[in-house]
Formats: C-alpha cells, sequence, structure tokens
C-alpha cells in the first residue's frame, strides 16, 4: 500500500512558493520527504512482486524471517510466542494473530503448546515454510542488490547514517504529545 499516492512530485519552485505563503515551511525539507516517501513506494513495490509471486504479504514474509531465524538460533524448534512475533514486527498481537492464522493455513507455520507451560502456545516454521523461503530469498535479495546497485560503499553508509537521523527524529513525535511537534 502506498504511502504516497502523489505520482509527481512537485518541483523546488513549486515548494518555494507555496513556503512564501506558508511561514514556518521549510521547502527543501517538504522536497526531501516526498522523495523519501516515492522512493520508498517504489523500493517496495519491487519487493512486494516477489511476495505476491509466492503467494505472501509483506507481513507474511516478516514472520517466516522471524520464525526462520529463530529456528536458526534455537535447533529446539520451540519457535515464538504470538506477543514475541508481534514485538518483534511491530504490528498489534490481533493483526499478528490474523498473520499466524494464514501462515498455519497454507502449512507455512504451526502453533504448538510451550514445553514448559502448556497454557501458553509457540509459533515455529514449517518444513513447507522453510522451502518457501529457501526458494524465494534469492530474488528478494537480488531484488535488493540491484536496488542499492548505483550506490557506492560509501553512499549506502552515509544514507543509512542519515535515514538513522530521521527515525530518530520520527521517534521523537511518538514519545512527545499527539498536538506538539518536537522542536528543531
Amino acid at each position: 500500500m502506498p504511502l504516497l499516492t502523489l505520482r509527481n512530485l512537485p518541483r523546488d519552485d513549486c515548494l518555494l512558493e507555496v513556503a512564501n505563503r506558508r511561514p514556518g515551511m521549510d521547502p527543501s525539507a517538504c522536497g526531501a520527504l516526498l522523495r523519501l516517501l516515492r522512493t520508498g513506494d517504489e523500493a517496495f513495490r519491487v519487493m512486494d512482486e516477489n511476495f505476491a509471486a509466492h503467494g505472501l504479504s509483506e507481513g507474511r514474509f516478516t514472520v517466516l524471517m522471524l520464525l526462520a531465524r529463530r529456528a536458526a538460533l534455537d535447533p529446539t524448534g520451540r519457535g515464538a510466542t504470538p506477543a514475541e512475533l508481534a514485538e518483534m514486527s511491530g504490528v498489534t498481537r490481533a493483526t499478528m494473530t490474523g498473520l499466524i492464522d494464514t501462515l498455519e493455513r497454507d502449512g507455512f507455520a504451526q502453533r504448538k503448546p510451550d514445553p514448559q507451560d502448556r497454557r501458553m502456545m509457540n509459533v515455529a516454521i514449517t518444513e513447507t515454510g522453510r522451502q518457501l523461503m529457501e526458494r524465494m530469498l534469492p530474488e528478494h535479495f537480488r531484488r535488493i542488490s540491484v536496488l542499492m546497485a548505483d550506490l557506492s560503499d560509501e553512499e549506502r553508509k552515509n544514507f543509512q547514517a542519515l535515514l538513522s537521523k530521521i527515525l530518530q527524529r520520527a521517534a521523537q513525535f511518538t514519545s512527545s504529545s499527539e498536538n506538539e511537534a518536537p522542536s528543531h
């Protein structure tokens, strides 16, 4: 689902014109954010095509990646609780329940009682889920490499550092009151 439905971004001179009528608007900040959102949408579209080719959504893919990682780190096959998966993926428990339901329905994951506490359920990737990930991950990582191919290693490091700054600033919005933007 696109974050920015605007296909053609406004030119810098248009943003400057609006800024002249709207005190406090920074045209370069607006232009940069619009380009970030538009680029994110296009990158998501490229990744989503691969998910869809394998019958997955981004959410289902994320859960499978988390379960595959857990299986690699914990060979006992315990898996993870739905609450842990929700926390790791940044979704609500209700959303996670729906994702697990469909993954289980399709045979990619299974719920099983926790060996220490039978009141708890754990979720683990199945062999079918592992095979799906083995089939789709080469194309997934190829697409990432192609998207980032025009950036040098140094540019990628700088890009990550810049994105981290934006993430830190965005986190201030969630920790401050809803009506109050963080100050510079």
